[in-house]
């Protein structure tokens, strides 16, 4: 499938992300070792060096864990920044590298509950939030079952065709976030496919639902999905350990469908959701994307977040 994918123009103006891209694929062939050094030292830079983000993700994290204090918060920041930077190279590493590493040291639970799924040629949606690890473990999740993936189209038709090429190698299909139909098609065709609906889509249906008690605009989709195709809605949780004489070990977890679900109450299901996926983020607060303005729009009367 891969090769189907038409190149994207090569004129002057495109060869810097040309550029950009040759050099991703590079450092995606590199040690996993000499990656991970390197992206807790992206992670250092980006700390320093990124103001903006910061600052959003130090608020992000006084509201969602205030039972901290001000020095733990602190250390959850650096580890976060950290996290991204390693985050960086399995992103690369997972379109254009080499999983081996990673798939001797991964662990999958829940897998029978998507076997079992499979056998009543039931569709499923597996419902995770932008992790750091999303990339690595679903490429890792594709050696045991067919699974798609919805993704935001790059503006850069360079990197469209870097990514999306990078990603059909090991997902069965990847559809964009203006292919709806395509992906219902999927799920009533008892396909799996895998979405993160944590971010604030503008444009899109969304209703104000709890995350870590917060208003949070989220998209409905799941919901509607679900309801279109009757399709099973499944928590997908991963993350990356780190165990000092053993090296890094990922561990992906398959949940329980969501029942019921989906109900007649779009933000009943949003909410539902939400809490699967906060449920997530207090198991590894380190690796997930705070660097987002979640909460950045409010309902009307609501003080500022940020």
């Amino acid at each position: 499938m891969p090769d189907a994918i038409p190149l994207p123009p090569r004129s002057p103006r495109h060869w810097p992300v040309w550029l950009g891209v040759g050099l991703c694929m590079a450092l995606a062939r590199l040690p996993w070792g000499l990656q991970r050094w390197l992206g807790a030292g992206v992670g250092w830079l980006a700390l320093r060096l990124l103001p903006d983000r910061r600052e959003a993700a130090r608020a992000n994290l006084a509201l969602c864990m205030p039972e901290l204090d001000d020095t733990q918060r602190d250390a959850l920041l650096q580890a976060n920044f950290r996290d991204v930077g390693i985050g960086l190279f399995e992103f690369a590493r997972a379109w254009w590298g080499d999983a081996t590493p990673m798939r001797r040291s991964a662990r999958i639970e829940g897998l029978e509950i998507l076997q079992a799924l499979q056998a009543e040629g039931r569709g499923v949606l597996l419902v995770s939030g932008h992790f750091m690890t999303l990339e690595m473990c679903g490429r890792l999740l594709c050696d045991h079952v067919d699974l798609a993936g919805m993704y935001r189209k790059h503006r850069s038709p360079v990197m469209e065709w870097a990514v999306l090429r990078g990603r059909l190698r090991y997902a069965s299909a990847m559809f964009g976030n203006g292919d709806t139909r395509a992906a219902i098609r999927h799920l009533k065709r008892g396909g799996f496919l895998w979405y993160a609906p944590d971010q604030d889509m503008r444009g899109k249906d969304t209703v104000f639902a709890p995350f870590f008690g917060i208003p949070a605009a989220t998209i409905t989709a799941t919901h509607q999905f679900s309801r279109l195709t009757g399709c099973a809605v499944v928590p997908f949780f991963h993350k990356r350990t780190h165990h000092r004489h053993e090296g890094d070990r990922y561990v992906l977890r398959i949940g329980q469908p969501l029942v019921p679900f989906p109900t007649e109450d779009a933000v009943a299901d949003t909410s539902a959701v939400n809490a699967a996926i906060e449920d997530m983020v207090r198991e590894a607060p380190s690796q997930y994307l705070w660097l987002h303005r979640r909460f950045k729009r409010q309902p009307e009367g609501a003080p500022p977040r940020y």
